[in-house]
């Protein structure tokens, strides 16, 4: 009963905010919300919203936390995103037994030096400027059964540039169901992401100076009003399965689908090799529905791979590597490290 009933909550919130899809693609703010971060989710293509555990699921299904057997994580990655964009990621989790568990992260954009233009000098002024994008995230997660987990993620939006700025938050929230309909290795995954309230540009550099050409007045002081933004909201629902295959052996195969309020839906799939919890190799695919755009396919992003390597011991190592192939861009590349007792 607890599960339907938060399933009806999270479909009866979407059923207001998901609506025009493709129709609306490109009139969404904070596109870094959009961005994946963790080695582990990019290799899997974002498949993995049912089953994955510990700091790694907090972008994807923040219920996934609290299934970490770990007292404390730390997870770092970097990646190279599109357009010479550099996405970096920084999270700290602790387990706090039965109250559940609590984890921080950043996310941070580095745009490089943009060289400054002006309407009166369009090659250039001679100063560049870098603009500011971050999120900061405070997730909790805990079980709700021995099988079901949710969680909530709120996250504080900040995007800066120059003297212009627009602050915002958003609200992340999932649950995960193992040994659904009691089959072993079967599990389901529900995610709400980036739910709030719109946001908006304001500061010093939106005013303008402008003469009245018929008057008396002069030159007059305006400040423009910039128009409300939503943000880039998605409805997630996924099925995994893990089949042992030997001792030492296993495989998990994830798929998810993914409503997306202002792009295309889009299906993801990937799989997981494990060896002796020891050695990973990872791959995914998204698939968008709508597949008309650029080359008869919308979708930017191509096969994803990766693989993993953890060390346990009183101290775990893990170390990760994905590679995401893009369109019209150079490849994304993702590098991971999560230490974790």
């Amino acid at each position: 009963m607890k599960i339907l009933k938060i399933v009806s909550i999270l479909l009866l919130l979407s059923s207001t905010v998901f609506a025009g899809g493709g129709n609306r693609t490109g009139t969404a703010g904070a596109q870094e919300l959009l961005i994946p971060v963790g080695s582990k989710g990019i290799a899997l293509a974002g498949s993995h919203i049912a089953n994955m555990t510990g700091l790694d699921a907090v972008y994807y299904n923040p219920a996934g936390l609290s299934g970490s057997d770990l007292n404390t994580e730390v997870m770092f990655s970097r990646m190279n995103s599109i357009g010479n964009i550099d996405m970096t990621y920084g999270a700290i989790a602790v387990n706090l037994s039965d109250f559940g568990s609590l984890a921080f992260t950043i996310r941070s954009l580095d745009f490089g030096e943009i060289m400054e233009t002006t309407v009166a000098l369009p090659e250039g002024t001679g100063s560049t400027f870098s603009p500011s994008f971050v999120v900061l995230g405070l997730t909790y997660s805990n079980f709700l059964t021995d099988r079901i987990s949710a969680g909530v993620s709120f996250n504080l939006i900040s995007e800066t540039i120059q003297r212009t700025n627009a602050t915002g938050i958003s609200l992340d929230a999932g649950i995960q169901y193992s040994e659904l309909a009691n089959i072993k290795g079967l599990s389901m995954g529900v995610v709400l992401r980036n739910f709030g309230p719109q946001m908006s540009f304001a500061g010093e550099d939106l005013a303008r100076r402008a003469t009245e050409t018929e008057g008396l007045r002069g030159e007059q002081l305006l400040l423009i009003q910039a128009e409300d933004f939503e943000l880039p909201s998605q409805l997630e629902l996924g099925l995994s399965y893990k089949q042992d295959i030997s001792d030492q052996f296993s495989a998990t195969l994830s798929g998810t689908f993914q409503n997306n309020n202002f792009s295309n839906d889009e299906f993801k799939i990937g799989a997981e090799f494990n060896y002796d919890d020891m050695i990973f190799v990872r791959g995914g695919y998204g698939l968008s529905q709508n597949r008309s755009a650029i080359g008869n396919d919308d979708n930017l992003y191509g096969p994803a791979f990766g693989a993993g390597f953890k060390l346990k011991g009183d101290l775990n190592l893990s170390i990760d590597y994905a590679f995401r192939s893009v369109r019209l861009f150079d490849n994304n590349q993702v590098f991971g490290l999560s230490i974790g007792f």
